[in-house]
C-alpha cells in the first residue's frame, strides 16, 4: 500500500476533511496489486468510518462489509459495531442487533460494552425489554466499562418496563453513586421518582423528583408529573409509605438516543488516530463502586428476564385505568389553573400588563393610538392626550394602584428640553390586557 497517502488520508480525516479522506483511501484502494494482506480491510474501514461522518450510512454499510470479506483483517468486533451503529441510523434494528452480537462474540474486541449498550438501545427500540436489560446488565458488568451509568440507567428503564420497580430503584440508585452531567442527572431522578412511586415509597419519589427540578433547567415528563403529584398527595394524607405497589407509570423513552442517531464517532482501529465515543463519559471511575449496592438485578437469570417479558401483555392490561388516573390528574390541573388565573384578572394582573402599556405609551406616543389607546377614546381627545406625552424610552413608574377592571400609574418622564414631568395615566381593561383611557399631568403635591 501507499503509505505516503495512506498517512495523508488519515491526517485529512484528522483534520476533519472526511471528503478529502474518503478520496485519499480511495486511491489507495486502486493500487490493488500493492496491498498487503488485511490492508483491503483496513482500507474498507476506514471508508465506512469517512461515510459516517458523511452521514451516508447505507453506503458505509456497504464499505464495512468489504472490510469484514477480507479474512486476513483482525478488526472484526470493531467493523461489526460499526455496522451496529450503521443499521441502527437506518432504524433497521433487526440487523443492527445481528451485528452487535457478532462484535461481542469476538475475543479480540476490547471494548464490548460499547456494542452492548448498541444492542440494548436497538432491543428497546424492538419493543424487547427483557433482552435489552440482559445487554445493558453485560455493559453494566464489563471490567473495560470506564462508567456503567449509562447502562444503569437503561437498565432501570428495562426495569420498569417489565414492571420490576423495585429493580429499577435499585438501579437507579447504583448510577447515583457515578459523576454524571446535569441533564443525565435530573432524567435519572425523575426515572428514579416515577421508579419509587410504582414501588409505593411516596417520600422517596418527592425528594428524588424535587432532585431533578431543583436547579429549574429541566421539566418532567407528563407521565413524571402526574406521579409527581401523586407522590405529594399521597405523603400530604400521610400514606407516604404504601403497602401495595402502584401501578409503574415511567416514562419509557430511555437515555441514550444511540439507536435513533449516526453513529457520528466511528470505532478506530489500530492504525486510526484515537477518537472520543460521544455515548460515554471520558473519566473513568472504579469498576468497584457500584458493588456495595443492592445487586439483587444483577443476579436474574437470562431465562428469568425472559419469562418477566412473556407476561408483560397481561401487566399492560392491569395498567389500563391508569389513563383514568391521568385524566383526572389532568382535570384537576386545569381547574387550579383556571380558578389561579381568575383569581390573578381580579387582583389587576393582565397581559400585556399595565407597566408594558405605559412604558409602550411613552416610547412611542406617535403610534400609540393604534396600539395602547383603549377604542372607545374618541380621536380629539386621544390626540389631546397625546400632546401631553413626551418620548421617553426609560420612563420611571413611581406608582401603580390596581383593581379587577381599572388601574391607575403615577409616571415621571423626562421632557427632550430638560427636566421632568409627572403624569398621571389611567388605564382600563382590554379582554386580558389593559389599555390607556386618560393621560394628565399631576403635580408632585398630589403623590
Amino acid at each position: 500500500m501507499n503509505n505516503e497517502l495512506f498517512n495523508r488520508a488519515r491526517a485529512l480525516y484528522q483534520a476533519r476533511d472526511y471528503q478529502g479522506a474518503l478520496s485519499a483511501f480511495s486511491q489507495c484502494l486502486q493500487d490493488g496489486a500493492r496491498l498487503a494482506p488485511g490492508e483491503m480491510g483496513l482500507l474498507y474501514h476506514q471508508i465506512g468510518n469517512c461515510l459516517i461522518k458523511l452521514k451516508d450510512p447505507g453506503e458505509a454499510i456497504h464499505a464495512y462489509t468489504q472490510a469484514t470479506a477480507d479474512a486476513s483483517y483482525d478488526a472484526c468486533g470493531s467493523v461489526n459495531y460499526n455496522l451496529g451503529m450503521a443499521y441502527a441510523a437506518l432504524h433497521d434494528y433487526e440487523n443492527a442487533v445481528r451485528h452487535f452480537e457478532i462484535s461481542v462474540s469476538d475475543a479480540k474486541y476490547d471494548t464490548p460494552y460499547k456494542a452492548y449498550i448498541g444492542m440494548g438501545n436497538a432491543l428497546m427500540k424492538l419493543g424487547k425489554s427483557a433482552e435489552a436489560g440482559v445487554a445493558f446488565r453485560e455493559a453494566a458488568l464489563d471490567e473495560g466499562n470506564p462508567d456503567p451509568t449509562k447502562a444503569l440507567l437503561n437498565l432501570g428503564v428495562c426495569f420498569m418496563a417489565l414492571n420490576r420497580p423495585v429493580d429499577a430503584v435499585a438501579s437507579y440508585e447504583s448510577a447515583l453513586q457515578f459523576d454524571m452531567v446535569p441533564d443525565i442527572r435530573h432524567k435519572l431522578y425523575a426515572n428514579l421518582g416515577q421508579a419509587y412511586v410504582a414501588s409505593g415509597q411516596m417520600q422517596k419519589a418527592v425528594n428524588a423528583f424535587e432532585q431533578a427540578i431543583s436547579d429549574k433547567t429541566y421539566f418532567l415528563s407528563d407521565s413524571a408529573s402526574v406521579d409527581y403529584q401523586r407522590a405529594v398527595a399521597a405523603v400530604a394524607q400521610g400514606t407516604a409509605e404504601l403497602t401495595q405497589v402502584m401501578p409503574a407509570t415511567a416514562d419509557m423513552s430511555g437515555l441514550d438516543v444511540t439507536a435513533d442517531g449516526i453513529a457520528v464517532y466511528p470505532e478506530q482501529d489500530p492504525y486510526a488516530y484515537p477518537d472520543q465515543d460521544p455515548y460515554f463519559y471520558v473519566d473513568g471511575y472504579d469498576q468497584a463502586g457500584y458493588q456495595g449496592a443492592d445487586e439483587r438485578f444483577f443476579t436474574a437469570s437470562d431465562e428469568e428476564l425472559e419469562q418477566w417479558s412473556r407476561g408483560l401483555a397481561k401487566q399492560e392490561r392491569k395498567r389500563k385505568n391508569v389513563g383514568l388516573k391521568v385524566l383526572v390528574v389532568f382535570v384537576l390541573l386545569i381547574l387550579l389553573a383556571f380558578g389561579a388565573a381568575v383569581f390573578a384578572y381580579t387582583q389587576g394582573y393582565g397581559y400585556p400588563s399595565q407597566e408594558t402599556v405605559v412604558k409602550q405609551l411613552f416610547a412611542d406616543p406617535s403610534a400609540a393610538k393604534e396600539n395602547v389607546i383603549a377604542k372607545d377614546v374618541g380621536d380629539d381627545k386621544a390626540a389631546a392626550m397625546l400632546e401631553l406625552v413626551p418620548q421617553d424610552n426609560d420612563v420611571t413608574i413611581d406608582g401603580m394602584d390596581k383593581s379587577m377592571s381599572d388601574s391607575t400609574a403615577y409616571v415621571t418622564a423626562d421632557l427632550p428640553e430638560g427636566g421632568q414631568m409627572k403624569y398621571k395615566v389611567s388605564l382600563v381593561r382590554d379582554m386580558i390586557g389593559w389599555k390607556v383611557a386618560n393621560v394628565d399631568y399631576y403635580a408632585s403635591s398630589q403623590y
